[in-house]
This record gives structure tokens, C-alpha cells and sequence, in this order.
């Protein structure tokens, strides 16, 4: 029989609603290749890090916006949402600050969030107020995707599973390891322009060796 949605999964209609029917949305795909990472990086620590640096590059896609009043709200700080699969649903926890924090730092809040996701322990407090959104869809399946911004914010980066694609490299080919990214923004109050310089940033920061 039909059932009602509850908790997570109804929170999910809700937010999913109200981002097609308020934002107006744009996605750009592109890779970062990380043949030249020196041994041990931390993959998602090190995204978190990029976003951070791509939003101080274009700040203006660490905002929130209001398109009643048309009004835009650009943060100081990188409040970074990361989207988990549950058998509940979809949880978003917030990592805080991100921007002032180093990779061990992050690690130490990525498995706070895992410990919490798996206990069912996240508070609402902990998934309140979200600058920009992460969702590492490709930890399961697939290599791009068009990610959903959920209002007021105005973007959110979905990065696909880790490839080894075939590239041309001096007149020959070498294998090297690259990372499927899908950045979606709101083009309401965005420009392409600003989206692509804000995914540059992102690319360029993967692509150092450390």
C-alpha cells in the first residue's frame, strides 16, 4: 500500500521541490587529473580544500540567494554541505569553516560525519545553513551528473568515480588518473563566466602534487 515519506526522504521532496520550481539551473562538466599526486592524499579532503579555494577565486558561488527580493548574500566563510546516502535518505551535514581548516583537520570531520551518518546521530543543528554543497556521487556509480542547487544556495560541485582515462601527453599517451567533476549553479544571479573561473580554480588546485 502507499506509504507516506518521513524524515529524511520527506525533507528530500521538499527541498528537491522547491529547487525546480524556484532556480534556474546550468551544469559544466569538466576532469582534473592527478597524475602528479604525491603518495598518500587524502581524495576528499582534498576536494574539500579546491571547492574552498574555488569560492575565495569567485565568491560570489559561496552565496545565498533570494529571488523574491532579488538579493544575494556572499559569505566570508565556506559552510560545506556534503551530501550521504542512507537507507533513510539523504543526509547533509555541514562541515563548518572549511576554508580555515587543513587536510588532517577535514579528515578528523569527515569521520566525525561518518560515525554520526552510521549511528543515526546527526542533529538538525548539524545539516542547518549550508554555503555551497558537496555530493560524491562516484564513491558508488557513475562519472557525471547534474547535481540539484537547493535555495537559498547557489551551487553544488557532484564528483564522479576516479578513472584512468587514456590521454595525449607530448605527441604520445600515458594513463593517468583523473577526476570526473559536474559543477550545477543558480543562473539566476551566476554567470557562466563566474562558474567556469570558480571550476578553473577548483581543477587547478587538484592538479598540484600536495
Amino acid at each position: 500500500k502507499p506509504l507516506p515519506l518521513k524524515g529524511p526522504r520527506r525533507a528530500m521532496h521538499n527541498s528537491m521541490t522547491a529547487s525546480r520550481s524556484q532556480v534556474a539551473e546550468c551544469t559544466l562538466f569538466d576532469d582534473a587529473d592527478i597524475h602528479g599526486w604525491m603518495p598518500g592524499q587524502d581524495i576528499t579532503a582534498r576536494i574539500i580544500r579546491a571547492v574552498a579555494v574555488g569560492c575565495r577565486t569567485v565568491p560570489q558561488m559561496n552565496a545565498w540567494y533570494n529571488g523574491e527580493k532579488m538579493e544575494r548574500t556572499i559569505h566570508k566563510h565556506v559552510d560545506l554541505a556534503m551530501a550521504v546516502d542512507t537507507p533513510d535518505g539523504l543526509i547533509v551535514p555541514v562541515i563548518r569553516k572549511v576554508d580555515t581548516k587543513n587536510g588532517q583537520q577535514l579528515r578528523e570531520e569527515l569521520n566525525v560525519i561518518k560515525t554520526k551518518t552510521r549511528d543515526r546521530t546527526v542533529a538538525p543543528e548539524d545539516m542547518k545553513n549550508p554555503t555551497i554543497t558537496l555530493s560524491n556521487f562516484g564513491m558508488m556509480a557513475g562519472r557525471y551528473a547534474t547535481p540539484v542547487v537547493v535555495p537559498p544556495q547557489v551551487a553544488i560541485l557532484g564528483t564522479g568515480g576516479l578513472r584512468h582515462d587514456v590521454v595525449a601527453v607530448m605527441g604520445g599517451i600515458e594513463t593517468h588518473r583523473r577526476i570526473p567533476l559536474s559543477i550545477t549553479f543558480d543562473h539566476r544571479c551566476l554567470t557562466g563566466g563566474e562558474a567556469c573561473r570558480w571550476l578553473a580554480a577548483v581543477i587547478k588546485d587538484l592538479e598540484k602534487a600536495y
